[in-house]
């Protein structure tokens, strides 16, 4: 357990995402009926289409999430990249909604720890938006599990035309309503 404990500052530093260009924009809190009922990720990824994940050859959150998604019945294929800036500004990828790692599917960009039922969530409800992010690289995301440490709150946005909007909150890795 110590070891962890010292091993996770090296982690996050590793797979921190470059510095943003600009300063993060506030993401805009949206009054919206609750989403309906998903399908849990396994029962619909069977039929989803494929996820392709673009990382770093040298991170381990980045693995775990490509994991998250397989577990959750997703066929994901990755590409290891040296620098992934080009992907992520090729797919409109705000950098104040940044992490270390940049998938796509069904033409949606999906940045970041990304739980696997908000994608399934968004290739069902199918929205008018580029895709999904969980900027940073908040403890409890998926893949960002740390033993011993209490899982942060963080937002799934949606980003696109409109600007970035909530999709789903989620405290102690639970998604709130």
């Amino acid at each position: 357990m110590r070891f962890l404990a010292l091993l996770l500052p090296l982690v996050l530093v590793a797979c921190q995402p470059a510095a943003p260009d600009a300063p993060a924009a506030p993401v805009a809190p949206v009054a919206t009926p609750p989403p309906a009922p998903v399908a849990t990720p396994i029962a619909f990824a069977a039929t989803a289409p494929p996820i392709t994940v673009y990382k770093t050859p040298t991170c381990g959150c980045c693995k775990m999430w490509v994991e998250h998604l397989e577990q959750s019945g997703f066929t994901v294929e990755t590409h290891d990249l040296p620098d992934l800036t080009a992907v992520k500004d090729s797919l409109g990828v705000p950098r104040e909604l940044g992490s270390c790692h940049t998938a796509t599917v069904a033409g949606y960009a999906i940045e970041g720890h990304v739980p696997a039922a908000e994608v399934a969530r968004l290739l069902q409800e199918k929205p008018d938006v580029q895709g999904l992010s969980v900027p940073g690289m908040p403890i409890g995301s998926p893949g960002m599990e740390v033993p011993g440490q209490t899982p942060h709150t963080y937002d799934v946005v949606s980003f696109g035309e409109n600007g970035a909007q909530r999709f789903a909150t989620y405290t102690g890795g639970t998604r709130q309503q």
